[in-house]
């Protein structure tokens, strides 16, 4: 029997890496006495479709190079949901290719039942793909109620001084850049305080 391996991992799946995917399968069809023709590994998410070596596998496939296709478990395959997954197994059967997962001995395409978990497995794929998504999803909402997709919020924070202590420091003649830097303000911020303060009372305009 000529067989490919199919092996995925995600960039953001750190629960496993491809070479270990890879040194069990080929162990695996070593004992069942098949020939390794082709490897196609991946790293990206299960659920684009447009993987590069997931869509090369499928074209060598119609080409009949395989006769079966060996993954490590179905989520490597795809996590796009039951109708892709079927999509996928009947695109191989049509070309009379057959699939076997390793780590779960009863996902595979001879038979009713193998056909009925291959769709129960997928389902839970995609489960695990939406969830996940909805929880970035919320994570940037509470983000943007916040202010930011950082969650901090947005702008520059209010400046907030004691303008007493503008004109105190005025009337004590010290120059601006001192009574800035004693307020946590700008020159131009307090030199306009003091403006306004000035300009509603009868008081002298010190320095000005």
């Amino acid at each position: 029997m000529k067989a490919a391996i199919y092996a995925r991992v995600s960039t953001s799946d750190g629960r496993q890496d491809t070479l270990n995917q890879l040194n069990e399968l080929r162990r695996y069809a070593d004992t069942q006495g098949w020939d390794i023709v082709c490897e196609y590994i991946d790293q990206e998410s299960g659920g684009k479709p447009d993987r590069v070596q997931f869509r090369r596998m499928f074209e060598a496939a119609a080409q009949h190079r395989f006769g079966l296709v060996l993954v490590w478990a179905l989520d490597r395959l795809t996590r796009e949901g039951i109708a892709e997954t079927f999509q996928y197994i009947r695109r191989l059967t049509a070309h009379g290719i057959q699939f076997v997962s390793f780590t779960e001995e009863h996902f595979r395409t001879t038979g009713p039942a193998g056909e009925l978990m291959i769709a129960v497995a997928a389902w839970i794929a995609k489960t695990e793909r939406t969830r996940i998504s909805e929880r970035v999803r919320a994570g940037l909402s509470r983000a943007k109620a916040q202010g930011t997709r950082s969650g901090k919020p947005a702008g520059r924070p209010k400046v907030i001084f004691n303008r007493e202590a503008v004109v105190e420091g005025r009337r004590q003649g010290k120059p601006w850049r001192q009574i800035a830097r004693e307020c946590k303000a700008g020159v131009t911020t307090v030199r306009r305080a003091y403006r306004s303060i000035t300009a509603n009372s009868s008081m002298p305009k010190s320095g000005e």
